[in-house]
């Protein structure tokens, strides 16, 4: 096999990796659910949850406006996940005079690119939160009219983010889903993975954000990388 063949290269990678797949032992959702409920991002961000849906009935104040947050951050939620991805987490180190600037989620990602299947490398990095949650807490207090609102905007992110790594984590694993819909999904984010790392940026759903900004090719007339395993390089 010539080394230099791009297309013969992400085959020969997707079908390795599909052939060990089908070596290994199918996945339950139970096995699946206590290896995630292992790692420390999910336990994080069901603290924020629980911490902020508490303060929520403690503050009270329900009105018409914290039924329209979960709607329009539903609706957000594709277009940022876009945005993180492809701004953050495939973020090209640059130098600034002596400085390189590149971020541990922008490493890490490089590294889960490397080694997909590490499941440490699936989850938000533990060190990600230090600053992470007391930004979102401002934001919360600073950019919404009132305590109660901004809250609501706690409990749902937690929620939202609770969804993304589940659902990303799964995506990692031999679970084999049923449902058209996650089919989908997982088979958008292997041709992320093994493919071409230009396209198929959203993980939670099923290309939307990807269709609308142009990110979203078909499979068959896409050239396939020789970088989706080596980001940058």
């Amino acid at each position: 096999m010539n080394p230099n063949d791009p297309d013969r290269t992400a085959r020969a990678r997707l079908a390795a990796d599909e052939a060990a797949s089908a070596r290994r032992a199918k996945l339950s959702l139970p096995d699946a659910f206590r290896v995630f409920v292992r790692q420390p991002s999910p336990w994080i961000i069901a603290a924020l949850f629980v911490t902020a849906l508490a303060a929520r009935i403690a503050v009270g104040d329900w009105r018409i406006t914290d039924a329209l947050v979960p709607v329009v951050m539903l609706a957000l939620f594709p277009l940022v996940e876009w945005l993180i991805h492809v701004c953050v987490l495939h973020w090209r180190p640059r130098r600034i005079g002596r400085l390189t600037v590149d971020s541990l989620l922008a490493r890490k990602h490089r590294e889960h690119h490397r080694d997909p299947r590490d499941i440490p490398l699936i989850f938000i990095p533990w060190q990600t939160f230090l600053w992470l949650i007391p930004a979102l807490v401002t934001i919360a207090a600073l950019v919404f009219p009132r305590p109660g609102l901004g809250l609501t905007f706690l409990v749902v992110l937690a929620l939202l983010g609770l969804n993304y790594e589940w659902t990303h984590y799964l995506v990692h694993t031999d679970y084999q889903p049923s449902g058209r819909l996650y089919r989908a999904v997982r088979r958008n984010h292997r041709l992320h993975h093994f493919k071409n790392e230009h396209y198929w940026f959203t993980v939670t759903t099923s290309g939307t954000a990807d269709r609308m900004l142009r990110t979203y090719p078909d499979p068959g007339a896409t050239p396939n990388s020789p970088t989706a395993k080596a980001l940058h390089q």
